[in-house]
């Protein structure tokens, strides 16, 4: 079962409340996304820490409902 692109956003959100989120459907099937994730929480912690992050706001969706998310990770300055 695919997710939606709403469902991907409030789980971030859950995770990373001050966050601001750009999601696009790549593919339009509802499996391929790309998001662009700004939060303070990432300054400071390289790349992988980062995404580390984001995989554990997506509770193990990601590779069972969610089948393709590209993810941008951008510090939060200010």
């Amino acid at each position: 079962m695919a997710m939606d692109l709403k469902e991907i956003e409030k789980l971030i959100k859950e995770s990373l409340p001050d966050s601001l989120i750009e999601i696009q459907d790549l593919a339009g099937d509802g499996n391929h996304y790309s998001a662009t994730i700004t939060s303070a929480t990432f300054n400071g912690k390289s790349k992988i820490e980062q995404h580390k992050i984001v995989y554990a706001a997506l509770k193990g969706k990601m590779g069972n409902e969610l089948h393709a998310l590209a993810i941008k990770t951008k510090e939060k300055n200010g």
